[in-house]
């Protein structure tokens, strides 16, 4: 896993994601969800892509079970593009690089 990836929890949300002064793409998982680890590459590359401009953050909804249920996430992987503090967009189910690339683009 890329250093430049962020491990946040329920208690380090807020801070980590909310209050970003950059956006923020967060990946809701689990430890066991097959696709979840298929799009873990894909993560990483956009991670280096969009150093600077983009933080990607994951969230373990097993660990952490306050932060899927403030936002419904009924599904994973769940992706979404928080900026300001609020969501600017969300992709439910694992895709391609260059669907979640036209999902950061609009949103940056």
């Amino acid at each position: 896993m890329s250093e430049l990836i962020t491990h946040t929890s329920d208690a380090a949300f807020e801070q980590d994601v909310l209050n970003s002064d950059t956006p923020v793409l967060l990946d809701f998982w689990a430890e066991w969800c097959g696709p979840c680890k298929s799009i873990a590459p894909v993560l990483d590359e956009l991670a280096k892509q969009y150093e600077g401009k983009l933080r990607i953050a994951k969230i373990n909804i097993d660990e952490n079970q306050q932060t899927p249920r403030n936002f419904n996430v009924r599904g994973i992987p769940t992706l979404m593009v928080f900026k300001n503090g609020k969501v600017e967009a969300t992709q439910v189910g694992a895709v391609g690089k260059g669907q979640l690339t036209q999902l950061i683009d609009k949103v940056l």
